[in-house]
């Protein structure tokens, strides 16, 4: 999958007698009990295949197909580029189907050039009126030209990983901070476009590539494939497994590579199956709480306590509401504060009015609720609480609180997991301030 994986150079041959002794190294430190979380006693170790297994005549490289001691196999949806075709797709999948391999799809993502723009720039479900909501539409359609791909070789796989790297034939453009944003929003499209097509998908990448494209974006939800590159020693691809990843992403396969092959392996417990859709990972958002792409209004009413949600169309208008909560009445503060919990997902905090308990209702992504939990005692001292998103920059919700007596502005900051760090004071005289958003 990696560029450097598919060039016919003399590389490729370098290192390729030293591939059983690195899988076996892999192999051997698993079963003695390498440091880290728990494991599954048998990782399943397979390959990824895509355009370079195809014949010269097809346009390939004619590299060979896994050995038939996969025990999985990635196949590649495209020709290097999104809006691509690998020209012998039909025939990989035969393989695995006749070799009863168990076998997930992958997809380049790619920033749309100009013509693509114009082309597909309104050929999503957002509304076109912007450049960002063009490169989601765009990169909307990269998603449904890969399922087209699918289509035409009648075949469903549970999950396709999203290929997010450098690729000199098309570039990222990444030279500011403006051009990254501008990538996570081509991304964001694709994975839209794979979610409301109910296939699950993740994102392979590795830490520098995924700076240099999108920055620092956190997606702690979307499961992550993560690649060793060339391995510098042979555990490394068993260290990708437990390293923090490159999104903040639950890692679920690694990868490494030689001059003949990429090679795959499980991390963990999982055991190559489907994994669950993520919710939406739209950027910057705190409100989508029902993960269809749109932001969302939460609503009580006054004379029942009932929480309505009040879905968001994306285009300036409402679905259809729906009761989401009974008897908030009891609440003073309801705010839809973020991540706190660090699962992917937006939550809500709540203050309860008669004993000042702050509580945590974490969302499921789906506009409701997993069971509550109480992060606070004595937040009746406060008149104002909110959920600001990121505010420190770490890359976790934080929460901003004013003291109601000294009008002293405090910062909470999460910690990811539904808790604090040390508060810190942010602010003095806020109780000239009437309102806080």
């Amino acid at each position: 999958m990696a560029t450097t994986a598919f060039e016919p150079t003399a590389r490729r041959r370098r290192v390729a007698a030293l591939v059983g002794l690195l899988l076996g190294g892999v192999l051997a430190a698993t079963s003695l009990g390498a440091t880290g979380p728990a494991r599954a006693a048998t990782p399943m170790f397979g390959n990824d295949v895509s355009w370079p297994q195809c014949s010269s005549a097809q346009g390939g490289y004619g590299l060979p197909m896994p050995p038939s001691s996969a025990e999985f196999v990635i196949i590649g949806l495209t020709k290097g580029l999104a809006f691509t075709e690998n020209p012998c797709l039909a025939s990989q999948v035969a393989w695995a189907r006749s070799n009863a391999k168990p076998a997930h799809a992958y997809a380049m993502a790619t920033f749309p050039t100009a013509a693509q723009l114009s082309a597909y720039g309104a050929a999503g479900p957002w509304l076109p009126t912007t450049r960002a909501a063009q490169l989601s539409n765009a990169g909307y359609a990269e998603a449904t030209a890969a399922l087209a791909s699918l289509t035409k070789v009648g075949w469903a796989p549970p999950m396709v990983w999203i290929d997010v790297e450098p690729r000199p034939a098309q570039p990222w453009p990444s030279a500011t901070d403006a051009q990254r944003l501008e990538n996570r929003y081509v991304i964001e499209g694709l994975m839209r476009g794979l979610r409301d097509a109910g296939i699950g998908y993740g994102l392979y990448s590795y830490t520098s590539g995924w700076q240099a494209i999108t920055g620092t974006w956190w997606l702690r939800g979307v499961p992550v494939w993560a690649t060793a590159g060339r391995l510098d020693y042979p555990n490394e691809a068993l260290d990708r497994c437990t390293q923090a990843s490159f999104s903040g992403g639950t890692v679920y396969l690694s990868q490494w590579y030689d001059d003949t092959r990429d090679y795959d392996r499980t991390c963990g417990s999982y055991a190559f199956t489907a994994l669950a859709i993520p919710a939406s990972t739209m950027t910057g958002s705190q409100g989508d709480l029902n993960g269809d792409w749109t932001n969302d209004v939460v609503a009580r009413e006054a004379s029942t306590g009932a929480l309505w949600l009040y879905g968001g169309d994306g285009r300036g208008g409402w679905l259809p509401r729906r009761q989401v909560g009974t008897g908030w009445q009891g609440m003073s503060v309801i705010d839809t504060a973020g991540d706190l919990s660090g699962d992917g997902k937006p939550d809500v905090l709540a203050r309860e009015a008669a004993t000042g308990a702050l509580w945590l209702y974490p969302g499921n992504g789906a506009g409701g609720w997993l069971p509550r939990v109480r992060v606070g005692s004595g937040w009746q001292g406060m008149d104002l609480v909110l959920g600001p998103g990121d505010f420190t920059g770490d890359r976790a919700a934080d929460v901003l609180a004013r003291d109601r007596t000294s009008g002293d502005l405090w910062l909470y900051p999460g910690n990811g997991a539904g808790g604090w760090l040390s508060r810190a004071r942010v602010g003095t005289g806020w109780q000239i301030m009437d309102a806080l958003s």
